[in-house]
């Protein structure tokens, strides 16, 4: 069960769709963030425990975040975020 007031409402948690910029490229990526379960890396679907999802918990819009992987270091720019706490669109 998952406490809805304890997930940030400004920032990367559980749930938040985070769209990022790659320094270099300016390729777009999107992530989000989900349980374990529901991990499903092609489609975007992440973990918090992932190298990815650690590089993004608390992070906001304008934030750098350096991503490290056993294959790769990269450096992007948070350019959007949507909480769970934020209406469909």
């Amino acid at each position: 069960m998952i406490n809805l007031a304890s997930i940030p409402r400004d920032r990367v948690g559980f749930g938040t769709r985070v769209t990022l910029e790659d320094a270099d490229t300016g390729e777009e990526k999107v992530f989000r963030l989900v349980m374990p379960e529901e991990v499903d890396a092609p489609q975007g679907r992440i973990s918090a425990g992932s190298p990815v999802g650690q590089a993004l918990v608390g992070r906001q819009v304008n934030d750098e975040v350096v991503i490290r992987t056993p294959a790769v270091t990269r450096t992007y720019l948070v350019i959007k975020l949507r909480t769970i706490h934020d209406p469909d669109e």
